[in-house]
């Protein structure tokens, strides 16, 4: 990583990452189970779309689309029309849900685009769901952020985080133990393991930070008498944090920062395993992949093409607050450097992923056992 800086600099007001499941829903999207955006779509069940049509449709978890309209999807679909004449119809919804909805469409397939995160996208590979298309440029992009097969690629990095109100708290807790302490009962939140990306992610650290499902099982069923109750959406959790009604939830990196603009009472760290222990985490990137029998391939490859473009990934983390997913590109603005210093002296590990695409369902089945949940 690049060298530290003492403090990350401000970001520019980047707005709130949006979170379809915590606004309210039209009729139309409630029978969906989506909240649909910026576009409007054949409705659920209807007629399939036209081939020939200069558009495509994105499923899309959330966290890169701004509610003011200045996010890094705002930009780059914005973008996009105007290099290639193709309309982004755009449908935001949890990682899991996406892949619970393409399943679903099999027959009569309406997304073009997924873009989901880990363990989520080998999910949506495992069922068949994905095609194969190695976009321009992702030759650049590293090993363990592709699928050898070519079905997906990450298309933003991103790593998962704890944040924690930084007005009632001094410092942020050292440990997963001081997480269980009695001062954090009812003021702690996690989103739900299986439904969210960044909760699941959760399960995904528990593991590695305690050696074995035995153990962090044990101490998740500990955690819980803190833990406020499910959340089907991540993102509605930084607004709480940010506010102080809780004092401590989980996120990721890039959507953390993004807000930090509007939200500055949030601070972003890592518990570790133990005291002394060096603080860890692992990659969660937006992983993008082709829908299979996808309604408009050609324009869906064209887009696939443009987000892992120079120009494209040049502007990730200056406008998106994220890290670039081409090894190739070095981006030199604010952001970057000071997500650079955010990340010096974290300890990134690789899951499992191939264990975790095999063994989710009981993992997320111990963790209601434990929890009760």
């Amino acid at each position: 990583m690049p060298a530290a800086a003492s403090r990350p600099v401000a970001p520019r007001p980047f707005a709130p990452r949006p979170s379809a499941l915590r606004l309210p829903l039209t009729p139309l999207a409630a029978g969906c189970g989506v909240l649909l955006l910026g576009a409007s779509l054949t409705a659920c069940g209807g007629a399939s779309a036209d081939p020939d049509a200069k558009e495509i449709t994105v499923y899309s978890a959330d966290g890169l689309k701004s509610e003011q309209g200045d996010g890094f999807y705002d930009k780059v679909f914005a973008d996009f029309r105007k290099k290639t004449g193709i309309k982004v119809n755009y449908v935001e919804l949890g990682s899991g849900v996406a892949v619970q909805r393409l399943a679903r469409e099999r027959a009569n397939t309406k997304a073009d685009v997924v873009v989901t995160l880990p363990p989520f996208i080998q999910q949506a590979d495992g069922k068949g769901l994905l095609d194969t298309y190695r976009p321009k440029g992702s030759d650049q992009v590293a090993a363990a952020d592709k699928d050898p097969a070519g079905r997906w690629t990450s298309v933003v990095n991103n790593y998962f985080c704890f944040i924690y109100n930084k007005k009632q708290l001094k410092q942020p807790p050292a440990t997963w133990q001081d997480l269980a302490k009695p001062a954090f009962r009812n003021r702690l939140q996690y989103s739900t393991p299986g439904v969210a990306g960044d909760g699941t992610a959760v399960l995904i650290k528990a593991l590695h930070d305690f050696g074995g499902q035995g153990p962090a099982m044990k101490f998740l069923g500990t955690l819980q008498a803190n833990n406020v109750g499910p959340s089907s959406s991540t993102g509605q959790l930084a607004p709480k944090t940010d506010k102080g009604e809780l004092l401590v939830a989980n996120g990721d990196v890039q959507m953390n920062y993004a807000n930090m603009k509007s939200m500055p009472d949030q601070g972003i760290f890592f518990p570790t395993a133990r005291p002394g222990a060096r603080p860890t985490t692992f990659a969660l990137p937006y992983a993008a992949g082709l829908v299979k029998n996808a309604p408009h391939t050609a324009n869906a490859e064209k887009f696939l093409d443009y987000l892992l473009s120079p120009e494209v990934q040049q502007e990730v983390s200056a406008v998106g607050g994220g890290f670039t997913a081409r090894k190739d590109i070095k981006p030199t603005d604010a952001h970057a450097k000071a997500l650079a210093a955010l990340m010096k002296d974290v300890e990134v590990f690789q899951p499992d992923w191939k264990d975790i695409d095999k063994n989710l369902d009981s993992y997320v089945d111990a963790w209601k056992t434990a929890t009760g949940s």
